[in-house]
């Protein structure tokens, strides 16, 4: 009952505090309330966009291998030199993993350029045109809001018939069903047989809302593809670990190439794993920045608290000490200034989180990128602002509780 009371006393002390000194006391807190805003502002937008970064590498699917020509792993040592002299990914070599494999549940091949498309008096330039094979859609699925997907033979077969984007599809036939169109690409005329559900741009920028799919078989006959960026993607089976498909990969490509046991891979196998680990670094460089800008207002903000608490030790000096000659502990007089600095410092800290869901929710309903002041940065942000004044007080609040009754009672500020 008595720490209850103390809170309570604390509390009603420190919110006396900051109406009878309201300017004085608000540009006190200022510190604190920028500092709070500037620490969670910059993680509320670091989550929200972890968030949709990991949601986006999800999507490709967490059992998802991609054999290429270069390596995704950036960094220092990155012999280019080496990697240029790679041969592309060819389609023959994804019926020998399917043959050979025994961790592969599915495989395609794909590769893009970008072509103008058109249709009558409508066109879209710089459209990127993917060329994929049959399997492609058991690997990477494509959802679909009308129309299908090719059939085995169409694909093998290299009929002249495409998939497109919503985007193309609004833009070529803004009046119209785009189903059995045929629209002009590479110079020659495709039969449109589907549209890909509209999903707009993810966070690297790219879009299947504005792209074309294309059997490769057909493709490879208008397009040379020999210095073409090509890709194997590969699923893996059901209880198979990302690890033994890439060993067992790396095996068969070496095999496939005919590579001696000495030589260098002449291939890539990236994962998306490999993604998310550089946005982790990312973030935490971005996270250590909103940390040291946060932290300079923070120190301002404890000179702040420190301050008032020193100005309301002096003004209250008379009150100390009869506090003490009726009895009162040094532990007392202690707690009650540090309680008051804490509330202080937390009054402060709070502003500056109304302030970060304010932006956040005029943010999300502006701009329509989705940010979230989650409870985690909330607990972060009071259990600082608690801890910034628990530090800034414990002097004021030392020299207070160390008065001498008699002395402090003589004092007339």
């Amino acid at each position: 009952m008595i720490l209850l009371k103390l809170i309570y006393e604390s509390f009603v002390m420190a919110y006396n505090s900051l109406v009878t000194n309201k300017v004085r006391t608000t540009l006190s807190l200022l510190g604190i309330t920028i500092g709070i805003f500037s620490i969670i502002s910059v993680f509320t937008v670091f989550d929200s966009l972890q968030n949709t970064i990991k949601s986006e590498i999800n999507s490709l699917g967490n059992n998802v291998l991609f054999i290429q020509k270069w390596p995704w792993a950036m960094g220092g040592n990155y012999p280019w030199w080496k990697y240029y002299q790679r041969p592309e990914p060819k389609l023959q070599e994804v019926k020998e993993i399917l043959k050979r494999s025994n961790t592969v549940e599915d495989a395609a091949f794909f590769f893009s350029v970008s072509r103008n498309v058109y249709f009558n008096d409508n066109s879209v330039e710089n459209v990127p045109v993917m060329a994929v094979s049959y399997h492609y859609n058991n690997v990477m699925p494509l959802d679909l809001q009308e129309g299908r997907y090719f059939t085995e033979i169409e694909s093998n077969g290299g009929r002249n018939i495409a998939l497109i984007g919503a985007d193309i599809a609004s833009n070529l036939f803004p009046h119209q069903n785009a189903i059995g169109q045929k629209i002009k690409v590479f110079g020659r005329k495709l039969r449109v047989i589907g549209v890909i559900k509209k999903k707009g741009e993810d966070v690297f920028g790219s879009s299947s809302d504005n792209a074309i799919i294309v059997p490769v078989n057909y493709a490879r006959g208008v397009v040379d593809i020999k210095n073409i960026n090509s890709t194997i993607v590969v699923r893996a089976k059901p209880f198979v670990s990302n690890a033994q498909m890439k060993d067992e990969l790396t095996g068969i490509m070496r095999s496939i190439r005919k590579l001696k046991p000495r030589a260098d891979d002449s291939f890539a196998i990236n994962e998306t794993d490999i993604i998310s680990k550089g946005f982790d670094q990312l973030f935490a460089v971005i996270a250590m920045v909103g940390w040291i800008i946060g932290g300079f207002s923070l120190l301002v903000g404890g000179f702040g608290i420190a301050n008032i608490m020193f100005v309301s030790v002096k003004e209250r000096t008379n009150q100390i000490g009869i506090q003490k000659s009726l009895g009162a502990k040094n532990y007392f007089i202690l707690l009650q200034f540090l309680f008051e600095a804490i509330f202080l410092a937390l009054m402060g800290g709070i502003v500056g989180l109304l302030i970060v869901f304010g932006l956040t929710f005029m943010v999300t309903s502006v701009i329509g990128f989705t940010l979230t002041l989650t409870m985690k940065n909330i607990i972060l942000g009071i259990t600082v602002s608690g801890i910034i004044g628990l530090i800034s007080g414990f002097l004021p609040a030392w020299s207070a509780s160390r008065l001498d009754p008699v002395e402090a009672m003589r004092s007339t500020f």
